[in-house]
């Protein structure tokens, strides 16, 4: 097998759109491991973002032919990563065993909490308020407010400008704290304050 040098990387995609294996298996093990690092970032499942992996490679060679209009194939690949995971957490919603492992990464960084609020009846009230976000900003907002990555790091691993980011927070906040300040319970502004303004 002929390797090609990293800095000729645009040879390899060229070989790569006109169906070259090898050069696949150059481009797979060139990105493997980043794409995998952020896949399980994304979803907190070895098995899963393996699974994704598979996927981004797969849906990769389908659609090899389109490489030549692509500007920056590192950004390429790295939001049809994203876009695999925002079609996972939409599925996610139909499936409930799905929707407590999203659950549980979004409310795991809390547990100090349960001391102070009622946690079993919040955490049906924060589940439900997670939930009702679109896919994207789910992941957007576990990134930002969870993982405490900067916009600038979300905007890597997703593929979108940070305006886009802030916009998916500024709704994820609205959308959440009008859903808990309609419950009418006090304790539960604790858990607000955490979730919203964690750093």
């Amino acid at each position: 097998m002929h390797t090609i040098p990293r800095s000729d990387e645009k040879e390899l995609l060229n070989l790569l759109s006109s169906g070259d294996r090898q050069a696949f298996e150059q481009i797979y093990h060139r990105y493997k491991d980043r794409i995998y690092g952020n896949l399980l970032k994304l979803v907190r499942s070895d098995d899963l973002a393996e699974e994704l992996l598979q996927e981004v490679f797969y849906k990769l060679w389908l659609n090899r032919e389109k490489l030549e209009f692509v500007q920056s194939f590192s950004a390429y690949l790295f939001r049809m990563a994203g876009n695999l995971v925002t079609d996972f957490y939409r599925k996610a919603e139909k499936s409930k065993k799905l929707q407590d492992q999203l659950i549980y990464t979004m409310t795991e960084l809390y547990d100090h909490v349960e001391d102070q609020i009622n946690y079993k009846e919040s955490n049906a009230l924060l589940q439900q308020a997670i939930a009702s976000l679109p896919p994207q900003r789910k992941i957007v907002f576990n990134l930002c407010h969870v993982e405490g990555k900067s916009y600038d790091e979300v905007s890597k691993i997703l593929g979108i400008s940070t305006s886009t980011i802030n916009d998916h927070i500024v709704k994820a906040r609205r959308s959440i704290k009008k859903q808990f300040l309609g419950s009418q319970e006090a304790a539960l502004g604790i858990m607000i304050t955490c979730l919203l303004y964690h750093s």
